[in-house]
């Protein structure tokens, strides 16, 4: 999760939403439902995850399958989808990339079924991961996010499509990076380093 969330500059809220449609193999993106503002958009897919997360959708199908045989209420869908295409939620595409091993009460509709793995879970395996890699610094998920940003900026990557990529509304937000990127005396080798 922590690889497709920097490879693709993804919010938590996004990475734990993708469902299993929303990648696209073929053209190497993936397809961010609903983001910040209700807006979709497309963001790119690692080439070094493909075969992984190949491997990771086949791993939760029997889970599908399994709710399937139980009769389990589909996985939630928007409201006006779910009027449009009653059985949605039971297809396979529409199913969480990202499943709960576990079937949960919806809070707000009282209905039992698969939700999607809790942001919580998540942030606190990075955590965790973050501690065993002896890292000295505060580590979060949003991290991830803010790496992608500013390495595409590093490599020179231009601020607009960057813009695009994470979702931004305004280019004024995506400038932060440019601020966080800037090295101090950047081009300037200490004196001591020329000795």
């Amino acid at each position: 999760m922590g690889q497709v969330q920097y490879g693709a500059g993804l919010r938590v809220s996004e990475l734990i939403r993708l469902r299993v449609k929303d990648l696209d193999f073929d053209r190497g993106q993936l397809v961010v439902r609903g983001g910040k503002g209700d807006r979709d958009r497309v963001a790119p897919l690692s080439d070094r995850l493909r075969e992984r997360l190949s491997n990771h959708v086949e791993s939760i199908r029997p889970l599908f399958e399994e709710d399937r045989r139980r009769q389990v209420p589909g996985v939630e869908i928007s409201p006006g989808l779910e009027r449009k295409y009653p059985n949605a939620g039971k297809e396979w595409g529409w199913q969480w990339l990202w499943p709960s091993r576990e079937l949960s009460v919806d809070p707000r509709s009282g209905i039992r079924r698969r939700h999607h793995l809790h942001e919580k879970v998540y942030q606190a395996n990075i955590k965790r991961a973050s501690l065993r890699a002896g890292l000295a610094k505060r580590v979060t998920s949003h991290a991830l996010r803010h790496s992608f940003a500013t390495h595409l900026l590093d490599a020179g990557t231009d601020i607009r499509t960057v813009q695009d990529l994470l979702g931004h509304k305004s280019v004024e937000t995506t400038q932060i990076y440019l601020h966080v990127m800037q090295k101090v005396g950047a081009g300037v080798r200490s004196p001591l380093d020329l000795m």
